[in-house]
């Protein structure tokens, strides 16, 4: 026959919109023709298609008009992943496979000159994609990315190495050579997260550690360098519940985006990542030709930690302040928009002023010579509306010699973690998400105050003019307080905590 239809995927941020590649042969002056609205990268197949062919042993029908057509006509298409159906659309269009044979299997994959399969971007986006189709194909997938995919149930994955494995597998009755099932690589050995109890003093601080990793909460740390605000921030993953199968999903098909893999074992764990402050806006939320995730998005279901935070360019902040309050973005370019999950947990971390040493002359010796102008400019490069989306805003002091010299003080992660993971679950089991992503409208019903926590509450956020998002963070946080308690209504006690910890760092 001289028309073949092979199926196929492409990649629309973290969807995988389906795409049919037609290849059909016709007399005429010989040409390779790619139509669809395919990039460069696509483009460029049509030169490695020809040689894999060729080097594989297959005939390539150099007298024929070939055209190529990626639909639908609308969908961008990128990268190598089409090399792999199109050259099987060719060969069932010289009727060197049964074209029949192809229906049943959805294919991507880069190929080599000389037939090889290389991995390809977004797997699992693929794998998760052919899972929500009503009509499930078979996925053939290199090896490396067939591995990435097997991490979705239910599916019939198979992983190749070459051109000609997958041609022998589609080989009709006993001459085929079915290819082998992908399975999901075996979890690495993890070394231990860091020990909480590592981190000398600070009780207010590990406090609020604490309280951030049960309610999913934002936190600030401002204190002197050398305090410990990045050693409690590394220690944050430790103390979060195990990720649900939902959450892992999302969060390595949103690593598989950014490169060819996550990191081998790093499935279902959560992630960190602590990008530099000279980082841009595009950088931290995402965006590029064609839009990809950026650091808030790649820390989806963990932990963005972004230190020196009055460093970061001011508009690099402001981006963070709909994904703080939303827990996902939205890129929109003049062509096309994309939108990436961004349910991430922000711990940021600053000095008390450019020196850094603002109040630390007891513990240090060190005398701040800033200028009130100098520390006033210093603070304002975080802007209010960003420091209102921040729940726990805590001071981090300077620890003296001889604490530091002392023996380990304070819980260790695992007593933490309990607590935590105890306090999660009833979060869940009530509103069924955590205390930090509660909308406006159900604040009411479930952060319930008695009425001597509300008198108080009310009094405090008119003395100290916050604005209702404010109080409502305060709320939350206080929620979460009377969780890691067992409590189910908000007392006083648990309200002034959650005031104190909402206004000790407050710039």
């Amino acid at each position: 026959m001289s028309l073949a239809v092979v199926h196929s995927r492409a990649l629309d941020a973290l969807q995988a919109p389906p795409v049919t590649v037609e290849v059909h042969l016709a007399n005429g002056l010989p040409s390779f023709t790619l139509v669809g609205l395919a990039d460069t990268e696509v483009k460029e197949s049509r030169e490695r298609v020809r040689a894999a062919l060729l080097h594989s042993g297959f005939a390539f029908p150099h007298n024929k008009r070939i055209t190529v057509n990626l639909a639908p006509a609308d969908l961008p298409k990128e990268s190598g992943r089409f090399d792999l159906p199109i050259a099987l659309g060719i060969l069932a269009a010289a009727e060197q496979i049964d074209a029949a044979r192809l229906d049943g299997f959805e294919f991507a994959g880069e190929l080599s000159l000389a037939g090889e399969l290389r991995p390809v971007r977004g797997a699992l986006a693929l794998a998760l994609a052919l899972r929500r189709a009503p009509h499930r194909r078979g996925l053939v997938l290199p090896r490396d990315s067939a591995a990435a995919a097997a991490h979705v149930s239910g599916l019939d994955i198979r992983a190749a190495d070459s051109l000609l494995q997958v041609v022998h597998a589609l080989q009709p009755g006993e001459a085929a050579v079915p290819l082998p099932p992908a399975a999901a690589p075996a979890p690495a050995v993890v070394a231990a997260p860091p020990e909480l109890r590592d981190v000398k003093g600070q009780a207010t601080a590990k406090r609020a550690l604490e309280i951030a990793a049960a309610g999913s909460h934002s936190l600030l740390l401002v204190g002197p360098p050398g305090t410990g605000k990045s050693m409690l921030a590394l220690r944050l993953p430790g103390l979060l519940p195990p990720m649900d199968e939902a959450e892992a999903l999302d969060s390595a098909a949103l690593q598989g985006l950014a490169t060819l893999g996550a990191e081998a074992g790093a499935f279902g764990r959560r992630p960190f990542r602590a990008p530099h402050h000279s980082a841009s806006a595009v950088a931290l939320v995402g965006g590029g030709s064609p839009p990809r995730p950026g650091e808030i998005s790649l820390a989806h279901g963990g932990v963005l930690f972004l230190d020196e935070l009055p460093e970061f360019p001011r508009a690099a902040l402001e981006a963070l302040r709909e994904p703080l309050e939303n827990g996902h973005i939205t890129i929109s370019r003049a062509a096309r928009q994309a939108a990436f999950p961004a349910r991430f947990q922000l711990v940021a971390a600053m000095n008390p002023c450019p020196c850094g040493y603002l109040g630390a002359f007891a513990a240090t010796g060190k005398t701040c010579r800033c200028t009130p102008e100098g520390i006033a400019r210093y603070r304002a490069r975080i802007s209010g509306p960003l420091l209102d989306r921040i729940d726990l805003q805590v001071e981090v002091h300077a620890v003296r010699a001889e604490q530091l010299m002392a023996e380990p003080d304070g819980e260790d992660s695992a007593a933490v973690a309990s607590r935590v993971a105890a306090a999660r679950q009833r979060q869940l089991q009530r509103q069924g998400l955590p205390n930090a992503a509660i909308e406006a409208g159900r604040i009411d019903a479930l952060c319930a105050t008695d009425a001597a926590a509300a008198r108080f509450a009310q009094g405090a956020a008119q003395r100290l003019g916050w604005s209702s998002r404010s109080l409502h963070r305060a709320l939350k946080v206080a929620r979460t307080i009377a969780d890691l308690a067992g409590a189910e209504t908000l007392t006083t006690a648990h309200v002034a905590e959650a005031l104190q910890l909402k206004r000790a760092a407050t710039p």
